[in-house]
């Protein structure tokens, strides 16, 4: 029988260690007047962009490689290593903003007018739009009409959900999906209710449950907030940036930006902080990501790539309804219209307790799993 290595368990032990230790801090007011008064917050990410109103194709503007990478980070342009971006306005960069101006349903000229940059620099989501070549938007995909007077494209009463490529879902006999959080964060119950709320929401209009349980590692689903680049490839970039993202099915993992200024509570479009973030309005979207949901081309859809700050959104769309019934049912007891009950939850051992004191073999699936299988 081969026995591991000594070094193998200290090796589990210390990501176990830093588990269950490591304090990350997140940006979370618990209502609108919480804020400092007399505090000038920083631009947003990408506030630089606004600089680049009526370029066009065939010059050369300072910026312009930046802009490049953001649209490679989203999937307008294939991957390129960045150092081989210039700030010409080729052909490749018009190509990827006439797709980006039909994603979101603005004028398609391939030129970054105001409208398309104000929708550019707008916080999103840090999914991709366009996933191996493969668009998770639904613009321009049926039949458009335009209203009178109005040059901005008007859609008939069709879906424009999206899934992701290969359809990914949970798997059937999996109608209830346990979620957990990042034990260094230490969230208060408050701000773990907002997150059953978000969950609630979907459970409410088909046949999936969610259970929060006290077992990060051995949870369906994983939330965190993070800052900068936290290990999974997607780093995040500060105030009004990528707000947080989320991996399709099965993968369970859901990170959130731990420098955004997150509002658990009250009306975030009361908030006289410009960078506010409304934290259910961006929990109910990533949700929707982690049950195999793309991006919408609605913009009254959760799943809508972008959000402003001061702003919430967390009632489903009919679009997003569609979506997710197609892909796991409709709730038989779902009438039409949506509550915010919240889902169970399970501060009991239903899985292992992080924090409890127990025997090495009694640890040992619990790190044989995080060895072979964690992931933050």
């Amino acid at each position: 029988m081969n026995i591991p290595h000594p070094c193998s368990f200290i090796f589990v032990f210390a990501i176990f260690f830093s588990l269950t230790n490591t304090v990350v801090s997140a940006r979370l007011f618990p209502n609108v007047s919480s804020w400092l008064p007399g505090v000038a917050p920083p631009g947003g990410a990408w506030d630089a962009f606004r600089n680049l109103s009526g370029c066009h194709r065939g010059k050369n503007y300072d910026g312009l490689a930046n802009l490049k990478s953001y649209f490679q980070r989203f999937g307008y342009i294939p991957l390129t290593p960045p150092s081989n971006f210039s700030d010409q306005f080729d052909d490749a960069l018009e190509s990827a903003i006439k797709t980006y101006q039909k994603n979101f349903n603005l004028n398609v000229t391939g030129e970054l007018d105001d409208e398309t940059l104000r929708q550019i620099v707008l916080p999103r989501c840090g999914v991709a739009d366009i996933i191996n070549g493969t668009s998770t938007m639904n613009a321009g995909q049926a039949n458009q009409t335009t209203s009178f007077g109005n040059s901005k494209p008007r859609f008939h009463t069709v879906s424009h959900f999206t899934l992701f490529p290969g359809q990914p879902r949970w798997p059937a006999g999996m109608e209830e999906l346990t979620y957990a959080f990042f034990p260094g964060n230490d969230l208060s119950n408050t701000v773990k209710g907002v997150f059953a709320n978000a969950f609630a929401r979907w459970s409410e209009v088909t046949t999936l449950t969610f259970r929060e349980t006290a077992s990060y590692l051995s949870a369906d689903i994983r939330i965190g907030f993070f800052s900068g680049d936290h290990g999974d490839g997607e780093p995040f970039d500060g105030m009004l940036g990528t707000l947080a993202h989320a991996f399709s099915p099965t993968n369970g993992r859901f990170h959130l930006d731990a420098a955004e200024d997150w509002v658990v509570a009250g009306d975030v479009t009361e908030s006289s902080l410009p960078t506010a973030v409304d934290l259910e309005s961006v929990a109910v979207h990533e949700i929707g990501h982690l049950l195999g949901l793309g991006h919408s081309s609605v913009e009254e859809a959760v799943m809508f790539p972008t959000i402003s700050s001061r702003k919430k959104k967390v009632v489903l769309d009919k679009d997003d309804i569609k979506g997710i019934q197609f892909l796991y049912g409709t709730n038989p007891n779902y009438n039409g219209s949506t509550a915010t009950s919240a889902p169970e939850r399970d501060s009991s051992s239903g899985g292992r307790c992080l924090t409890c004191v127990e025997s090495w073999w009694s640890f040992l699936p619990l790190l044989t799993f995080a060895f072979s299988h964690f992931a933050l």
